[in-house]
């Protein structure tokens, strides 16, 4: 059983796509080739790949917040071209930030006997940190990858990453 697991968050085209109903800018179009980088090296190793897809309702809640965004079944809700599930990996769909609110996400990874997770992609402050968060409250260590994690507000990327750091007691790559 790999030790290890990767989530790649919300590697989606509402996010990535210049296009996107809720685009986080060139900056973190910047983050695609990184994380490829690091999924391909994951692969390698046996890490556990978990694909975390924001996913929402088309009266989601969360919409009198943010723009409606990643709609179930809608083509911004797909992974970007170039990412794909392979055979024993897992696509774990979210509603909230956190991948582990209301998800399979924690039982998952207790099953694999996952101790250290890899955190990647967008947005830092929201989805990132969050799910870094609850994976700290849970006791797994969590190392986020600078490089391969963006945010459409630079500032709230870099204090989102000193929090990880300094608060939760994430390493950070690199």
């Amino acid at each position: 059983m790999p030790e290890k697991a990767l989530l790649v968050i919300d590697m989606l085209r509402d996010f990535l796509e210049p296009d996107g109903a809720l685009y986080c800018g060139d900056q973190a179009a910047g983050v695609v080739a990184p994380v490829r980088d690091l999924l391909a090296a994951h692969r390698r190793e046996g890490s556990l790949i978990i694909f975390v897809a924001d996913s929402h309702a088309p009266d989601d809640l969360e919409f009198q917040l943010f723009p409606p965004h990643c709609v179930t079944g809608t083509r911004g809700a797909e992974l970007l071209p170039g990412f794909s599930v392979n055979a024993g990996e897992r696509l774990v769909r979210k509603h909230r930030y956190s991948a582990l609110y209301g998800t399979e996400l924690e039982d998952i990874l207790r099953r694999a006997g996952v101790r250290e997770v890899h955190l990647a992609g967008v947005c830092t402050s929201i989805c990132v940190m969050e799910t870094a968060s609850d994976l700290r409250n849970r006791d797994y260590q969590v190392v986020v990858h600078p490089q391969a994690v963006a945010d459409f507000d630079p500032q709230a990327h870099d204090a989102a990453l000193r929090r990880m750091e300094k608060i939760l007691g994430c390493r950070m790559a690199g």
